[in-house]
Parts: structure tokens; C-alpha cells; sequence
């Protein structure tokens, strides 16, 4: 048997302090966890503190099939807090600081996983520190050329720059973003958005990014329960979404994110990687918070319905 792909997400693992309670999330983590249900061999690359929240936070990881053995322990910072209120199930949010994951280190350990890896997947907020900016930064440098980088752009105000989006996008293949964030993305970067006709806007902006960086691959841009656009050079590719009544949006696009790639590492077209994306987001906003339990029975009728629509 082939072994399973290796993937990586970078980054911050935190609780969301929810009012319903405390829930385990962060981007990457929420994004790896996926991808290890999927059937990959998913690691969390993050880093928490000696304290109750990230002992807690490893024993909550400990029954799904995530890899969590190569998170950091920081003698310092504590793990990271999100306060998280809801708005008819939209989320907002305070991001404490600082957290352990504004320390991420650069250890042998990381970058020989990064040079083995398949995909990684990494975004904007752990960046707001230098530290753990160079570090994810330098492992997305440390791949190989057929290693699919996805920068989930992920944007937390006031914790993004022109500079952090620029970079990343500059080491990535793969970019992933919601149709709110794809304005602010080109005003960031200097490019114009806003003169094209509404139904072809998110195209438009999309192929602009394509053509100002060559590394780049393809676009994929989330529209909540309008689907979603993905963009190549060649071709492009609209889902018109799946409808499901919405227990909140935690983890969703996280979702999407990780179907994506798996898909993507299996050299699906983009019919089927939007459908993937789709049906694993919508489950999981159907579900209360980023990583609810999935039955074997629910995960069968996903990928079977993904595999009919391939």
C-alpha cells in the first residue's frame, strides 16, 4: 500500500472561548485535524504552553488521527485565547496576545518534516510575530518544488501587513481566501479590484494574482453558502454551494482547505476539488464547532458522494 500523503499545518493552536464554552481551533489545527480524517498523515506544526489550556489541549487531540507529537512546549507564554462572540452565527473575535504560538522555533525536527512534506498549509495571523513569521517562512522555503503550499490567507485584523501577504503568497502555490478578503488582498498588494462587472469581480482579481506571482498555481476563493471560485491559469471553476442549516461557521473554511488538498494530492480536477470543499465545509458548519465527531458511516456518504460527482 501507498503511504499516506504527509501534511503540515503551521501555526496557531488556541481555545476559542466560546460562550457555549471553551473549543479547541485555530486555522491550522482545525485544517490538520481534517486532513488527517481524511486519511492523511496530518501534524500539527504549533507550540502551547506549560499550563492547564495546553495540556488540555493535547489530550483533546489525542483521540482523532492528527499527528500531535511534534508540538512545542513553551516554559514562557501561555497557550493562546480567542475570545469568540456570535453574531446569527458568524463569528468575532479578540486574539490575546502574546501566545505561545508567537514563538514557533526553528528546530532540526520541523525542517526535515518540511523537506519530506507533501502539502503544508500555513496563513497570515501566526505571522504577527518575526519570530514565528522566519520560522514558517523558512519551512515553506524548505520544501520541494512539487510540495503543495497552501497560504490560507485568513485575515485577523490588526494582525496582517502588505508585506506578510506578499511574502507568503511569494512561497505558496496554492492561495485560499473568502470573497470578503479579496479586496483587502489586492488593495494590500497595490492591485485593483474594483472596475470589472460584480459576476466576473472575483475572476478578474483572482487572475491578477496569478499573473503577479509565478509560483502561484491556482486561486481558491470561498463565498459562505454562495460556494466557491477556484482559479488556474488555464481554466476556472464556480460551485454553486451545498445548503445546510448552519450551527455556526468555526472551522469551515478550514474544512474546505483541507479537502482541497487532499484532493489536490490525488490530481483531482477542479469540478471535483470544489465539490470536496464544499461538501466538507458544509458539514462542518452544520456541526457545533471546528472539530465535531464524525461517524465512519457520515465520512463513507461524503466521499462517496464526492467520488459519483468526479
Amino acid at each position: 500500500m501507498k503511504e499516506p500523503h504527509l501534511i503540515l499545518g503551521i501555526g496557531e493552536l488556541l481555545w476559542d472561548i466560546l460562550p457555549a464554552g471553551p473549543q479547541l481551533g485555530g486555522a491550522p489545527a482545525n485544517f490538520t485535524v481534517m486532513a488527517a480524517r481524511l486519511g492523511n498523515h496530518a501534524a500539527i506544526l504549533s507550540r502551547i504552553g506549560r499550563d492547564d489550556l495546553g495540556r488540555s489541549a493535547v489530550k483533546l487531540l489525542d483521540p482523532f488521527p492528527v499527528d500531535s507529537s511534534h508540538i512545542q512546549i513553551d516554559p514562557l507564554h501561555e497557550t493562546g485565547r480567542v475570545t469568540v462572540t456570535l453574531q446569527d452565527g458568524q463569528p468575532a473575535y479578540v486574539i490575546h496576545q502574546p501566545a505561545a504560538w508567537d514563538s514557533l522555533e526553528l528546530s532540526d525536527e520541523w525542517l526535515q518534516l518540511a523537506e519530506r512534506a507533501n502539502a503544508i498549509c500555513f496563513g497570515s495571523l501566526a505571522q504577527r510575530s518575526i519570530e514565528s513569521r522566519q520560522t514558517i517562512q523558512t519551512l515553506a522555503a524548505q520544501t520541494t518544488s512539487v510540495c503543495v503550499r497552501v497560504y490560507d490567507v485568513n485575515l485577523r485584523s490588526p494582525f496582517y501587513s502588505g508585506e506578510i501577504v506578499q511574502e507568503s503568497l511569494e512561497l505558496a502555490t496554492v492561495v485560499k481566501m473568502n470573497d470578503a478578503e479579496v479586496p483587502q488582498v489586492l488593495a494590500l498588494l497595490g492591485l485593483p479590484f474594483n472596475e470589472e462587472p460584480v459576476s466576473i469581480r472575483l475572476r478578474i482579481g483572482a487572475e491578477r494574482l496569478l499573473s503577479e506571482f509565478p509560483t502561484l498555481q491556482m486561486v481558491a476563493i470561498t463565498c459562505g453558502a454562495g460556494g466557491s471560485l477556484l482559479v488556474t491559469r488555464e481554466e476556472w471553476h464556480r460551485h454553486p454551494g451545498i445548503h445546510v442549516p448552519v450551527a455556526d461557521t468555526i472551522g469551515a473554511g478550514d474544512a474546505f482547505t483541507a479537502a482541497l488538498t487532499h484532493y489536490l494530492l490525488r490530481g483531482a480536477d477542479l469540478p471535483t476539488l470544489n465539490e470536496a470543499g464544499n461538501r466538507w465545509g458544509s458539514w462542518i458548519a452544520s456541526q457545533s464547532g471546528a472539530m465535531p465527531p464524525l461517524p465512519e458511516a457520515v465520512r463513507h456518504r461524503l466521499e462517496e458522494t464526492i467520488e459519483n460527482t468526479a
